[in-house]
């Protein structure tokens, strides 16, 4: 996919996002000067567009800073307000590299049901595969016979092994044999789909526990990373799952899924402030090539409205 059509992509999904906060922008600039009463109501706007508080606090502060009490066009505003966001998110923006040495790197993929996690594993194989690294599948959420069943169509549809258990069987014994399987055949990067249970945090932190002492007993690395599916439409309520997960699984960095059918996009800049974990990727659609690493720069110009 050209970078041109990926930016295309970038800027449809994030249309209601943008729609959003252009709107709560518009007629704050009314007086043309940037004074306290204009930074409280673009402080406002950016907090009822999910980019939250803090986040606000700060582009609020970074625009006082450079332009208190000159002249400021809506477009000007935008634009310093594109700056201050992409300050925010370019910290964060990490590609998932496959660097584990020896291989393969294991990718623990976790997020609560309904997020789109088992469709991001097959997009971000996906990706893998674009540069040439192999990719096998684990079907570690043993609870769903649908959850296997969708990785195992996802499997054949692009073509990479899937190793899986019977329904209601053990994770953990499915993820040795994942790792056996990869070790033996030399694949690079080996990700497991893990269950989406957040009723019970205990039942999960101890499944996921014993996840990681049957990867320690085969490579101490492993898992080298835990990456959190969320879903964008949850808005701020994504910011409470990254706070479970962190505690519950170590999650070492995250994929918002369906930014395209939400308003609620600014929640990544809001994700950035508080958290600082790496976002990784990000999904605009349901087609298999929709996942991309995540650029900070275009995303903070489409939020805005700049793009």
């Amino acid at each position: 996919m050209s970078d041109t059509s990926w930016a295309d992509r970038v800027f449809g999904g994030f249309r209601k996002t943008s729609e959003r906060l252009s709107s709560n922008l518009s007629g704050v600039v009314g007086t043309a000067r940037l004074d306290d009463a204009t930074l409280d109501n673009v402080e406002d706007a950016l907090i009822v567009s999910d980019l939250g508080p803090a986040a606000a606090a700060r582009i609020r502060t970074r625009l006082s800073d450079k332009r208190f009490g000159l002249n400021i066009t809506e477009r000007e505003l935008k634009e310093a307000v594109a700056e201050e966001i992409a300050a925010i998110l370019r910290p964060v923006a990490k590609p998932l590299e496959i660097t584990a040495f020896p291989r393969p790197q294991v990718i623990l993929v976790i997020g609560v049901n309904g997020s789109g996690k088992t469709t991001t594993i097959a997009k971000l194989a996906h990706l893998f595969q674009e540069d040439d690294y192999s990719v096998m599948l684990a079907a570690g959420d043993t609870f769903r016979a649908a959850a296997i069943g969708q990785l195992a169509t996802w499997a054949d549809r692009i073509n990479v092994p899937l190793v899986r258990g019977p329904e209601g069987g053990d994770p953990a014994s499915v993820v040795f044999d994942g790792v056996k399987a990869a070790t033996q055949q030399g694949i690079d990067a080996l990700i497991v789909d893990t269950a989406g249970r957040l009723q019970n945090k205990r039942e999960l932190m101890e499944e996921l526990e014993k996840i990681r002492r049957v990867l320690g007993r085969l490579n101490p690395e492993a898992p080298h990373d835990v990456v959190l599916v969320l879903d964008a439409t949850n808005g701020q309520n994504a910011l409470s799952q990254i706070e479970t997960f962190r505690q519950v699984a170590g999650v070492t960095g995250l994929i918002m899924t369906k930014l395209d059918g939400t308003a609620r996009g600014g929640v990544l800049v809001a994700a950035a402030e508080q958290f600082g974990l790496p976002i990784h990727a990000i999904g605009v659609g349901e087609k298999i090539d929709d996942l991309r690493p995540f650029d900070p720069d275009l995303v903070a110009r489409v939020i805005a409205g700049v793009a």
